[in-house]
């Protein structure tokens, strides 16, 4: 009978279990979706003075991080490979506190606040996470940055994610924001494409990109398009397709006569970076490299100046450390051939994320 009854509670305990597993499997499957391609974005606070050719402006492009990576943060999703064959996985989901999320925060805007840009993109903004303890990073931006227009685009949306058990993600709106002193005439939130493998496409962002027009004297268009490509994309397939697609924008673009800028996180080495800085560690797998070559005929990155000196990103394996944590330029800009520009990639340090600006000074001929 003691047999039989332990039997039956341990029948009912797995039943329990599997009806909680299937019953979380369809919570995050009906909260499941893709925003449609082509979705055309207000611009808040916009602003009327036009852009004009022949002058010089500033753009910076930086990925914050969500508030979270202080130089001692590193993220569960994350993995890595010491020089001596040590593996290395990073350790949290979330900020390490609210008070670390809104100093973070507030380094960050002071950051981009500094370099006096006259646009400025920036990713990983969240809206409302858990992972940032609902500490509202667009509003904070906008705030502090009220002299610009600005337009939000939504690129992770994720039900509740109930994982790590510890210390869960939880649910996040976040998204990237496009920031301009000029006159936008339209935004369109344009989609990459992304993975629909059954795990993946519950924990990946809905990766995009973000087109902004602005109006130039003499009738052409300043296009500025914001990116932030795949990065956990094992064998590169999906960054692929990303790119092809990116490009084929860039050349009906170019073939209009319009001024372009794409810049952003491209999740890619796109300065022959790859083994330029100082190692403690192996060169992590999802680094793969990008050059002028692989872009839409007449255009080019920007390469920083500095970029043998200064990295934009770091490893999240493990905590930042100078010439042990491996780094690498992935952040920065593509350009026109009717665009004169110069970068510059901005030591913060790694103090508030883990990727430093990169601003470039450009003139439209």
């Amino acid at each position: 009978m003691v047999t039989k009854r332990i039997g039956k509670i341990l029948l009912g305990i797995f039943a329990a279990f599997l009806v909680l597993v299937v019953g979380y499997v369809a919570y995050m499957q009906i909260q499941y979706y893709r925003i449609d391609d082509f979705t055309k974005l207000d611009t808040e606070n916009p602003q009327t003075e036009q852009v004009q050719k022949g002058k010089a402006y500033r753009i910076m492009t930086y990925n914050i991080g969500f508030g979270a990576y202080s130089a001692d943060y590193s993220f569960f999703m994350d993995t890595g490979e010491m020089l001596d064959g040590t593996k290395t996985v990073g350790k949290h989901a979330r900020a390490l506190s609210e008070k670390a999320e809104r100093e973070n925060t507030e380094g960050s805007l002071n950051l981009v606040k500094s370099q006096e840009a006259d646009f400025i993109f920036t990713q990983e903004v969240d809206e409302k996470a858990d992972r940032s303890y609902q500490v509202n990073q667009r509003e904070i931006f906008q705030k502090g940055l009220s002299g610009y227009g600005s337009v939000f685009a939504n690129n992770f949306h994720s039900a509740y994610l109930f994982y790590p058990f510890l210390e869960p993600h939880g649910a996040v709106q976040a998204g990237m924001l496009t920031f301009s002193k000029y006159q936008i005439l339209e935004n369109t939130r344009r989609q990459f494409p992304v993975s629909d493998a059954f795990i993946t496409k519950f924990t990946d962002l809905d990766r995009c990109f973000l087109v902004s027009r602005l109006p130039v004297d003499g009738g052409k268009e300043l296009v500025l398009i914001q990116v932030h490509l795949s990065a956990y994309d094992k064998g590169g397939l999906i960054r692929a397709e990303q790119l092809a697609l990116l490009n084929e924008v860039l050349a009906r673009e170019r073939e209009q006569g319009n001024y372009v800028i794409a810049g952003g996180d491209f999740n890619h080495d796109i300065a022959e970076s790859i083994d330029s800085f100082p190692s403690g560690q192996k060169t992590p797998e999802w680094v793969y490299q990008l050059d002028s070559d692989d872009l839409a005929e007449g255009y080019r990155f920007a390469k920083a100046e500095n970029a043998a000196e200064i990295p934009t990103c770091r490893g999240a394996d493990i905590p930042y450390e100078k010439d042990v944590t491996y780094t690498v330029v992935v952040d920065g800009f593509i350009v026109s051939d009717n665009i004169e520009a110069k970068a510059e990639n901005i030591d913060g340090g790694f103090l508030y994320s883990d990727h430093n600006p990169v601003v470039m000074e450009f003139t439209l001929l």
